[in-house]
């Protein structure tokens, strides 16, 4: 369901004939070629090598790389850098900033969309509680996502040589695929991290007590939902 949120962000993007743009954190790639059928020249970028060989798969006329967001660089400067739903993984969020100014053109613009200051919040409150409960307080310490204020990041991209044009935070709650096990699906999805080194049936009634904490605030007329708090960012390289 990720890429199809990333949709309207094209439209922010406006990619042009003659650009080329860099999809930073593509996945498998939908949202990439959908940029690509503007006309523009894109290339996806992701640190999943399993993501960039089944966009590779899928789209061969595109070019692919499996590289880092807090350090990467591309022998031609960008137009633009695209990105949905990707740099709330990237903890070196200043250093992610820096590479993707370095590889932008002067003037070149940022088009990007990730999750923001109290993102998923009823869900990660819920983790925190039951894994201190279930006595694992230490992995309630582990930081897994990085969703930042929209002062935190304008404050740091202007600090790094950004005008920021666009800054906005706002609710997207975000319907789950699986209806009867939404939020467990969507904690073994993305919250892998947090559940390493975990004895299976020990992780399995976690998640199970986790999900029926937030049932009554996530489950909505029979279905699912994570409560998104997205920052959508229009930014250019002075």
């Amino acid at each position: 369901f990720v890429y199809q949120y990333g949709k309207d962000l094209i439209k922010l993007l406006k990619p042009g004939e003659d650009e080329l743009i860099l999809d930073l954190g593509c996945g498998t790639g939908q949202l990439t070629n959908e940029i690509s059928e503007s006309g523009a020249t894109v290339i996806g970028m992701d640190s999943s090598e399993n993501m960039i060989n089944a966009a590779k798969e899928k789209y061969s006329n595109i070019d692919f790389y499996v590289k880092e967001a807090a350090n990467f660089q591309f022998e031609e400067p960008f137009d633009a850098i695209f990105s949905n739903a990707a740099l709330h993984w990237v903890l070196e969020s200043e250093k992610a900033v820096i590479s993707m100014f370095d590889n932008l053109k002067n003037r070149g613009r940022l088009v990007l969309e990730f999750g923001g200051k109290g993102n998923v919040k009823i869900i990660i409150d819920a983790v925190d509680k039951i894994l201190k409960e279930s006595g694992y307080p230490e992995k309630a310490e582990i930081k897994n996502w990085y969703f930042p204020t929209i002062s935190e990041y304008t404050t740091l991209l202007e600090s790094n040589g950004f005008e920021v044009e666009l800054a906005q935070l706002y609710e997207r709650p975000t319907e789950l695929t699986d209806s009867e096990n939404g939020i467990k699906e969507w904690l073994l999805m993305f919250g892998t991290v947090v559940f390493k080194d975990l004895n299976v049936e020990v992780r399995d009634q976690i998640i199970d007590k986790i999900q029926e904490e937030v049932k009554g605030r996530c489950f909505i007329n029979g279905k699912w939902f994570a409560d998104y708090m997205r920052i959508r960012i229009l930014a250019t390289k002075k």
